[in-house]
């Protein structure tokens, strides 16, 4: 797991020229020397140049695979319902499936290849930090084995890391930012939006032409892509606010809480935009009208609830749910596999991410 991502050449171009400045100023330090800052008010020290501290490795080098992960399935929505240009080249679009995506929101074209693009920018620079500070970086190529989806505008040929095309989506997001009494912080479970997206496999793209032809079937594919965008970044929103409370260098916290905050701003486009999905039923899968049920499913409801936090005792607040950092990497590794977005990858795959999210969730912060 050595050296680049796998990225269209020209991107990586684009990210190299970027971050050249960047990396020529951290990488100056000799690799492995190991220059230390004074201790803070805290009585912290921060490691300054040289090699970072095997912790702080650890959580960048997860978080980087997960950015991979997910540049992988954004890059094959983009193909399909994206735009397709220099910064996030790839397939050629699928008329009948963006036309579906976009009852969701007319500017869903644009909000998709955005998303991809920023999920491909962490990726590289979260690797070129890594080799800057002469760390192992992250690179998943040899798992790109996954059918691509055959429909028209998707690259047909191109192995894939994840699967679009067998997913349980867990909507419990839905319900738990929308509680004011549970938090699964507090050990809480919060009930589905879409029961029936939580089980079974479903697809999120076109498998193949078949899928166009009806239309109330591509517009239930297309629902679930929508509740999928917002369920991959809730995770996100989650992972980067747990894993900052593991790290010891000021300058990785600030990374974890820059880039925690981009997805922060995706998870709010695409619950806002999950909430138009057309209530419909699509053989077993039933997208139920969601106004229907009092706050718990309410559309507009995008703000977080306030919410019990840290203990009972103290008055509900608005935040971020889960924080909890104890097994945050690894927890975030089960609810990808459990999404189904691994199917039929090797068991050395899950080998590899049971890995990294171990050495994650084993960082401790400096004292």
């Amino acid at each position: 797991m050595e050296e680049t991502t796998h990225q269209p050449q020209d991107l990586i171009n684009r990210r190299s020229l970027m971050l050249k400045g960047a990396v020529m100023g951290v990488g100056a330090t000799a690799v492995g020397r190991v220059l230390v800052d004074p201790p803070d008010v805290f009585g912290h020290t921060r490691a300054r140049g040289g090699r970072l501290t095997s912790g702080d490795a650890a959580i960048l080098r997860f978080l980087c695979a997960a950015e991979i992960i997910e540049s992988d399935l954004w890059q094959q929505y983009n193909e399909l319902a994206g735009i397709q240009d220099s910064e996030v080249p790839g397939g050629s679009g699928n008329d009948a499936y963006t036309e579906a995506v976009e009852v969701l929101d007319e500017d869903m074209n644009q909000y998709i290849h955005d998303n991809t693009d920023d999920e491909f920018s962490h990726v590289a620079f979260i690797n070129a930090y890594l080799r800057a500070h002469g760390e192992r970086t992250v690179n998943l190529d040899k798992f790109r084995t996954l059918p691509s989806s055959q429909a028209d505008g998707a690259q047909k040929h191109v192995g894939r890391l994840t699967n679009l095309m067998q997913l349980s989506v867990d909507t419990s997001f839905w319900t738990r930012y929308r509680s004011d009494s549970r938090n699964p912080d507090l050990g809480d479970t919060l009930p589905q939006a879409v029961p029936t997206l939580a089980v079974g496999q479903h697809p999120a793209i076109p498998r193949d032409n078949s899928d166009l032809k009806n239309a109330n079937h591509l517009q239930a594919i297309a629902n679930t892509a929508g509740f999928h965008f917002a369920f991959i970044e809730q995770g996100g929103t989650s992972l980067y606010a747990a894993l900052a409370q593991r790290v010891t260098s000021k300058e990785v916290l600030r990374i974890l809480l820059s880039i925690g905050g981009s997805e922060i701003m995706h998870f709010q486009t695409w619950h806002d935009k999950a909430g138009n999905a057309p209530p419909l039923k699509d053989g077993r899968l039933v997208f139920p009208d969601l106004n229907s049920d009092g706050q718990s499913t309410q559309t507009n409801l995008i703000l977080p609830e306030p919410t019990p936090f840290l203990k009972r005792k103290f008055p509900d607040v608005s935040i971020i749910r889960p924080t909890e950092t104890k097994r945050a990497a690894m927890g975030a590794a089960k609810a990808l596999t459990k999404d189904g977005l691994f199917i039929g990858q090797p068991p050395e795959f899950f080998t590899k991410l049971k890995k990294l999210a171990n050495a994650a969730d084993a960082a401790r912060p400096a004292h």
